[in-house]
């Protein structure tokens, strides 16, 4: 926003903390998932349990709390020392709704995966949302019109890719899922129906970013266009191919294990609007 003349809220080392507590708060996230979901990774993969195996309960709990309560103070501290209002606040409904999630919501058909989903793209979001008090004022330029709605892409894509991979998991984690109680979508429609939800959310998917693909090539962005076509999109063609063909667990696995390389070739490509957009 500086080449607009305009200074943004978070820089230099706010902008690393800011980082740093969604690391923690995304961790702790992990740490207290897998506390509550012992039981059923042992069914659905043993050889990756790590509770009571290498860490003990009491000290998972500790992690929980220490990464949660760091993860806060940083956001409250982004606001005390910056423009920026209410990320400490914001920061601990995050702590609290992935506690709820790891304790109960997880379980449930549906909700479980958009609140992970929209937690993922809140993690993208949350930069536009440091910068509201810019965009609050007219005067800022169109620069930082182009900034908020490049970051709204992103969530999209984030929100979008991450439910598909959250009911991919489900899928491959049926057997322990439906031992313990759960409520997901492959226990309650079944594997078919399910697929169907998948599949239909890969074609909007990849819709979209055909879509924006078509502007982008408007712009002349050659080398995001080719990066784009060549480490998303057709990957994301044969994640619907794999999709169609799995059958066992080990091949939902590795349905989620491409669809995460696809993920981080998405947020790799924020790069090239950092390149183009000087």
């Amino acid at each position: 926003m500086a080449a607009a003349g305009v200074v943004p809220n978070i820089k230099g080392i706010y902008c690393l903390l800011l980082v740093i507590s969604y690391v923690l708060i995304y961790a702790e996230g992990y740490v207290i998932n897998d506390y509550f979901d012992l039981n059923i990774d042992q069914i659905n993969k043993p050889e990756k349990v790590v509770v009571d195996k290498i860490i003990s309960r009491r000290w998972v709990i500790f992690w929980h709390v220490f990464l949660s309560v760091i993860g806060v103070i940083i956001g409250f501290y982004i606001d005390w020392f910056t423009p920026v209002k209410f990320l400490g606040l914001l920061n601990a409904v995050v702590v609290a709704l992935l506690f709820l999630y790891s304790i109960s919501l997880k379980k449930k058909l549906l909700i479980g995966n958009i609140l992970v989903s929209a937690l993922t793209a809140w993690a993208i979001l949350v930069i536009t949302f440091c910068e509201t008090s810019h965009l609050l004022k007219p005067e800022v330029g169109s620069y930082t019109e182009k900034i908020t709605r490049i970051s709204f892409l992103y969530t999209g894509f984030a929100f979008v890719i991450s439910l598909i991979r959250e009911v991919v998991k489900d899928m491959e984690d049926i057997d322990g899922d439906r031992r313990y109680g759960c409520n997901t979508m492959p226990i309650a429609w079944g594997i078919q129906s399910t697929k169907i939800f998948v599949s239909v959310w890969l074609v909007v998917l990849i819709g979209m970013l055909l879509f924006v693909q078509f502007y982008v090539l408007i712009l002349k962005w050659w080398w995001s266009a080719t990066y784009s076509i060549l480490l998303i999109i057709l990957p994301l063609f044969y994640i619907f191919k794999l999709l169609l063909q799995a059958k066992t667990s080990k091949d939902y696995h590795h349905l989620s294990t491409l669809i995460k390389m696809v993920m981080f070739a998405g947020i790799l490509s924020m790069l090239f609007f950092r390149i183009y957009l000087k």
